[in-house]
């Protein structure tokens, strides 16, 4: 049984993925609309129309922050992936390239 749970799990890691990025789409529609909400029920307690609009923008403010924090995270996966030595030949290369002389002018 434990073998079979190995199996699973590279096939459930993308799914999972997959879903934590289908969640920020989902999350921004979800903010937007709690905030629509909020702002229809302080203009039903208040009568006054504007209060509308601050629950519109603080939806809007709430999905850009969800926004914000996908991307920090993301940032913060792509920095560790950088760090790794499969992907240092590409700095490596840039050091040689560096040190070579302008052979595009003739010396005599």
């Amino acid at each position: 049984m434990a073998e079979n749970k190995e199996e699973q799990k590279p096939r459930i890691k993308p799914i999972i993925e997959a879903a934590d990025s289908l969640s920020l789409g989902i999350s921004m529609v979800v903010a937007v609309l709690m905030g629509v909400g909020i702002g229809f029920i302080l203009k039903n307690m208040t009568g006054l129309v504007w209060t509308l609009w601050i629950g519109v923008f603080i939806g809007i403010a709430a999905a850009v922050l969800n926004v914000y924090k996908a991307y920090s995270k993301q940032y913060k996966s792509y920095e560790e992936l950088a760090k790794q030595p499969r992907y240092a030949i590409k700095k490596e290369l840039q050091d040689d390239e560096d040190d070579e002389e302008d052979y595009g002018e003739k010396s005599r």
